[in-house]
This record gives structure tokens, sequence and C-alpha cells, in this order.
């Protein structure tokens, strides 16, 4: 038996604010955008060379819904994009604007930095080390 995650659920304000932030400034591809009501879209984003698991993008659309944005994972972080090239998307990241809460560093799985999206959630951006695969 083979399966995968192929989407997480992540809450946004607004569908076009947030497909601008992760495809303008993390460099994520938009792999999907089907409108399925008036109010309604699924949308979905992913890195770069990744095929299988994406963001479904959701807008928020309750009170409740709107209180977790940028909290759905009680302040620890609560995504990790790995990279083959730590210090190549720390630079870009960094000269897009991303908001960075320490400075890089190395630890006994990889290089590593903790950084904020623009809705508040807090990403892990890491290259693991040589012995881990992507």
């Amino acid at each position: 038996m083979k399966q995968h995650i192929t989407a997480v659920t992540l809450l946004v304000p607004d569908y076009d604010e947030a497909i601008a932030y992760y495809v303008a400034k993390l460099g994520f591809r938009l792999a999907e955008d089907t409108v399925l009501s008036p109010t309604k879209r699924w949308v979905v984003v992913a890195p770069p060379g990744n095929g299988e698991t994406g963001l479904l993008l959701a807008q928020a659309d309750s009170p409740n819904q709107r209180q977790a944005i940028g909290n759905q994972s009680g302040g620890r972080v609560f995504l990790i994009l790995k990279t083959d090239d730590f210090d190549r998307d720390f630079a870009r990241f960094k000269k897009a604007g991303i908001e960075f809460l320490e400075d890089s560093r190395l630890e006994a799985y990889g290089k590593v930095a903790v950084f904020r999206d623009a809705f508040g959630n807090k990403w892990d951006l890491i290259e693991p080390l040589a012995k881990q695969a992507l």
C-alpha cells in the first residue's frame, strides 16, 4: 500500500493575498486555483520541486477560523520547509523581506532557522544533513 498526504490546510485571510505571498515571496508555484462557489476556491500552492504535497489555502469564513489564522499550531513551528541549499534560500528569503525569528544554526539534524510568514505561522527552513534524504 502506498499513501501520502496530498495537502495541508492553511487558514488565510484572503486567497489572492496568500497566493501573492507564497508565490512571489517564497517562490512556491500555484498548483491549482479552482472556483467552487462565489465565495470559495480550491487553491493549492507548493514549493518548487515538490509534486506530492501542497498547502491548501483556505480563506477563513467564520470568527473562529479568523481567530486561528497564524496560530494553527498554538505558537509552535507549524510547517517545515526542507531545502537542498539553506544558504541560497535563507539569503533569497531575507532579500524578499521574510521575517526570520533567529539566526541560522547548526543542529544534529541539519542547518535550520525559524521564520514567520505574512500571516503569523512559524516555519522551519532546514537543510538536512547529507545522511538524511530530502
